[in-house]
């Protein structure tokens, strides 16, 4: 049986431009889901404790700040976390509260590329966390207009941070990147359609009009990760997908996904996300609920 998510209809209203909401607890025990609106969730106090963002799995460490895209799954759960005093600050705001047409203007570049990305789940590192909390508690105090341009120079500033962490990969969702490059953009789409297939070096750098060497170090500069790591992100989000919405067997993902050799395939899926294909799915298994 496929897995089905939860989905939370947050207290945001349509009337209000964002809400934050400020909670300590003992545990975590919201289950595995999604909502239309981006959320901002800065947790402190939960070492231990798992996060789940589209497809990726981690434990956390004492403080994190996290934007999820709209209808990306995620939950944050106990598991190894022995605080009973967990402090959660949570934002959300609607999807369109940005107008597409604003967005692209030059002066919300950043903030326009930060959004994209959180469709994949955006960790941010722990100077800008701590750096950005006190302002992130203190949100909830400010009324009106006041609160809408506190909340656009915070995204601004954590737009413009550095060391930011994507979490999940593009195609578990779905998200097709701008490159800002017709050739890396053509070898994407490529490798998109033909993730199931042998796919060489050779091949990506023949579409792209390029030599091997040439292509190689283009390829990187664009994306900033090698053609090898890109091929094996994809086909890992594939693999991911299947875990979880089918009952194929480990092996019979492994050969959909383009790996020839399942030790290889269990090897490179457990240096990516950290387990087990078997423990994925099972985890991930474990904190959907069914609902008919």
């Amino acid at each position: 049986m496929r897995n089905q998510l939860l989905k939370e209809i947050t207290p945001l209203t349509i009337s209000d431009c964002f809400t934050v909401f400020s909670r300590t607890k003992t545990e975590f025990d919201f289950p595995l889901h999604f909502h239309e609106e981006f959320e901002l969730n800065f947790i402190l106090n939960a070492k231990g404790a798992k996060r789940i963002v589209g497809d990726h799995m981690s434990e956390i460490n004492e403080l994190e700040l996290v934007l999820v895209g709209p209808n990306l799954p995620h939950c944050w759960k106990t598991n190894n976390c022995k605080s009973k005093k967990i402090m959660e600050i949570t934002i959300q705001f609607h999807k369109d509260l940005f107008d597409d047409k604003f967005l692209k203007r030059n002066q919300l570049y950043f903030i326009k590329e930060m959004l994209d990305k959180s469709n994949r789940g955006i960790l941010f590192s722990k100077t800008t966390t701590q750096l950005i909390q006190q302002r992130l508690s203190a949100l909830s105090e400010k009324m009106g207009f006041d609160g809408v341009l506190e909340l656009m120079s915070i995204l601004n500033d954590l737009s413009k941070s550095k060391n930011m962490k994507i979490l999940s990969d593009n195609t578990f969702k779905n998200v097709k990147t701008n490159y800002h490059s017709r050739r890396i953009e053509k070898v994407i789409e490529f490798i998109t359609e033909n993730y199931d297939k042998k796919i060489t070096l050779a091949d990506a750098a023949k579409i792209a009009n390029m030599t091997e060497v040439s292509f190689s170090r283009f390829f990187k500069n664009n994306t900033g990760i090698t053609f090898i790591d890109n091929l094996l992100e994809i086909r890992l989000g594939h693999a991911s997908r299947l875990l979880i919405d089918t009952n194929q067997t480990i092996s019979e993902i492994a050969y959909n996904c383009g790996f020839n050799n399942i030790s290889n395939f269990n090897r490179l899926f457990k240096k990516k996300k950290g387990c087990a294909p078997k423990s994925f799915r099972q985890d991930y298994s474990n904190e959907c609920r069914i609902f008919i």
